[in-house]
């Protein structure tokens, strides 16, 4: 031990208790969970404003992805050109968000399960409701922080005028907490934005006259309506999501047209494991799946 410096003496205990919500918020702040201001985890966020730094606004030209991944992994997400990629392409799939944030062009995987093209292959821009998360920009609405070098300055949240957690939900797995919230209508969550800004203690009862449900960008049938209230009360439910079918005649033969699928059900799989029963006689009266 150096002369001058002292030992002090700590609980273990309070000092693990501190570590650990240091720790756990740094992971929820750093990477792990959304901000409810904006609805967008900082990979999110860095994307977004580097395209807008850009100028790829939704009436100007596509650009190469990888350029956009170059800028936001250069100055402000030097974590890697695969997260920062994929954080892109999921913003563009509108089978994964209720509202895209990203114009993408090219092959952005599909709701089978197929991946993307390779970033040299395809190209983005801003979609037209992202711009309103950014417009505000250079007003000074927001706080800025420096990026990881300090070279440059990138905003802490976006000044968004859409309730982005809301109608795009979120998930995300953190330290010692976790949440997965499904996406809603937008004009719903405008709606109740307004009546909770004229009644502040209007009751969740209330809301949920006007936002009855989530609104899911495959569709489907949410099956029993017990998880919703739970979830909107409590912040914990269970909802069960059907597929939408129809059927239609064909000659001497009927048809079940499956038009909408439940969210975040790939496509192919339900497929095949539908075949999978069929074989296994565990449905019958069905000859082909397709």
């Amino acid at each position: 031990m150096a002369e001058g410096e002292k030992i002090i003496r700590i609980n273990i205990e309070e000092q693990m208790k501190t570590a650990y919500i240091d720790y756990s918020m740094s992971v929820i702040v750093s990477r792990a969970l959304p901000d409810v201001r904006d609805g967008l985890k900082p990979v999110h966020r860095r994307v977004l404003f580097g395209m807008s730094e850009l100028g790829l606004l939704s009436n100007r030209s596509y650009k190469k992805s990888a350029r956009i991944v170059g800028e936001v992994l250069g100055k402000y997400h030097p974590h890697g050109d695969s997260s920062v990629y994929y954080t892109m392409v999921r913003m563009a799939q509108h089978w994964s968000l209720r509202y895209p944030l990203v114009d993408g062009q090219g092959n952005y995987g599909s709701v089978d399960g197929d991946s993307p093209a390779a970033m040299r292959y395809t190209e983005a821009r801003l979609a037209k409701i992202a711009e309103i998360t950014l417009s505000d920009l250079d007003k000074n609405t927001v706080d800025y922080q420096p990026n990881f070098d300090e070279s440059l300055n990138e905003p802490t949240v976006l000044p968004t005028r859409i309730p982005n957690l809301l109608i795009n939900g979120a998930s995300g797995i953190a330290v010692g907490m976790a949440t997965n919230m499904p996406p809603h209508n937008l004009t719903d969550t405008i709606e109740a934005t307004m009546a909770y800004i004229d009644n502040n203690e209007i009751t969740i009862d209330e809301l949920i006259d006007i936002i009855k449900a989530p609104d899911f960008p495959t569709g489907g049938i949410i099956y029993g309506y017990q998880g919703v209230i739970d979830s909107y009360h409590t912040g914990r439910g269970r909802i069960v999501v059907r597929g939408k079918a129809h059927i239609e005649n064909e000659g001497n033969r009927e048809k079940i047209i499956v038009t909408e699928i439940p969210y975040m059900v790939n496509r192919a799989e339900m497929i095949q494991k539908t075949a999978d029963l069929v074989n296994d006689k565990k449905i019958e009266g069905i000859s082909n799946v397709n």
